[in-house]
């Protein structure tokens, strides 16, 4: 009789972003958030 086991650990760290990283990031969420209202006022228009 043979017995394998397999041990697999993963890790996950939190990334940390840098200065230039983030004020892209908010502007990406800002231009997302105002495509999403462009869409659903035309949603509420049909």
């Amino acid at each position: 009789m043979t017995l394998n086991i397999f041990f697999l650990t993963i890790t996950i760290h939190k990334r940390k972003m840098s200065l230039k990283e983030a004020v892209h990031q908010e502007l990406v969420e800002k231009l997302y958030e105002k495509n999403k209202d462009r869409q659903a006022s035309m949603y509420r228009m049909m």
